[in-house]
């Protein structure tokens, strides 16, 4: 059993698809989204879509951050993770632009006093205003703050997202065919809208990266940040402080703090022109957050064979993650995106034009992989001379 497991997580979230496998999958069943008719006006050209994620466990490292250091700015980056995991899950429908976002924030008011309500809350504002620069319009709709310490040990961070778009202008991962490339879309680096590097570590697998990395101290200062019923042995078992000095090449000094707390990279700025521009090109969209490089079996509508086998080097954080927790290149892959979290199908003629689009927000772009015919939902992962299997 993982340790992974063994904190009570699960990466593909089996129990969460078996209570749900008998709703109503929407209009296109292999659609990133659900994708609903027009209830809103009837009007049988146009979908509704409403969305909800949330930053996860990752308040909990902003909280020991924000414990150590006193730096409140951090849960700035929370809002932005709320914000971008809800987001470029829309982006994998086709939807970029007049967005509605309700915020959900969960606090225990003895811990988490109103610098970091208001942090959180201006965080959200502030973001949406850097994306309508790039006429990605979400308007902020408020929503419910609520002081349940019963319920929740810190903070937890959430948001719903809701859209009405052109049934004409979604993608629905349906022309996803035999023959089709795969591009990759860096998930760390420094884009033209970020101040500073990213790590690339989304909001997906951070109960694990957290208690891997930092160390036993955390546990016994702050007995509030973990599940008390744990095994210690898998509690804060890593050798890293917060504060920890950290080089990445090419970029400024940073911290095992920060490259933990990098805000997740929305990818909007960039597939606002794809989708504007480029739609006639794309095939599909999948975005890798939960699940990591395995997300896209979930969405084929058909048999295929994904091969993965011109992966991005995985940063630095992930390096780190797997150095401490000593997982294997199976669960790693399975767990995080190790790279890139944005992935697009397409002919291979059309790829250079999408990698262009890409370099020019900054962010690194490339082939990694195609699809070829089976009898079979399956996918091959090459990492060198290692080979992964992975089946529906």
């Amino acid at each position: 059993m993982s340790l992974y497991s063994q904190r009570g997580v699960s990466a593909q979230k089996e129990e969460v698809h078996k209570a749900t496998e008998k709703l109503d999958k929407g209009l296109y069943p292999f659609a990133f989204c659900k994708v609903y008719p027009d209830f809103l006006t009837g009007d049988a050209d146009w979908v509704n879509l409403m969305h909800a994620d949330g930053a996860g466990t990752k308040s909990i490292l902003a909280y020991l951050y924000w414990k150590e250091t006193g730096d409140a700015s951090v849960w700035k980056g929370i809002a932005r993770d709320a914000i971008a995991m809800n987001l470029d899950d829309l982006l994998c429908v086709g939807i970029y632009n007049n967005i509605l976002f309700s915020s959900t924030i969960d606090r225990n008011k003895k811990l988490i006093p109103g610098e970091v309500l208001e942090a959180i809350i201006h965080g959200t504002q502030e973001f949406f205003d850097i994306l309508k620069a790039f006429a990605v319009n979400i308007q902020f709709l408020g929503g419910e703050t609520a002081d349940v310490g019963d319920v929740v040990r810190t903070i937890a961070v959430n948001g719903t997202m809701a859209a009405r778009w052109r049934k004409d202008r979604l993608v629905t991962n349906e022309k996803i065919k035999t023959g089709d490339v795969i591009v990759g879309l860096a998930s760390s680096g420094k884009a033209t809208y970020e101040n500073e590097y990213n790590s690339g570590i989304a909001s997906n697998g951070l109960t694990s990266a957290r208690h891997d990395v930092l160390h036993k101290t955390y546990g016994a200062r702050f007995h509030e940040s973990y599940d008390n019923a744990l095994d210690e042995h898998v509690v804060y078992i890593g050798p890293h402080k917060m504060t920890d000095p950290v080089s990445v090449e090419g970029h400024p000094p940073t911290t095992i703090g920060k490259l933990l707390l990098s805000p997740t990279r929305t990818y909007a700025p960039v597939m606002k022109v794809l989708l504007e521009e480029h739609l006639e090109k794309i095939h599909g969209l999948i975005h890798c957050s939960g699940g990591g490089q395995t997300k896209c079996m979930k969405y084929l509508h058909s048999h295929f064979r994904i091969v993965k086998d011109n992966l991005f080097e995985a940063p630095k954080i992930f390096q780190l993650i797997q150095e401490a927790s000593k997982s294997d290149n199976r669960e790693m892959y399975q767990v995080f995106n190790m790279g890139h979290r944005m992935e697009i199908f397409t002919n291979e003629k059309e790829a250079d034009s999408i990698i262009a689009v890409s370099k020019q927000f900054g962010i690194d772009a490339k082939l990694v992989g195609r699809v070829e015919a089976s009898d079979k939902k399956e996918l091959l992962l090459k990492l060198g001379s290692e080979e992964l299997v992975y089946h529906s």
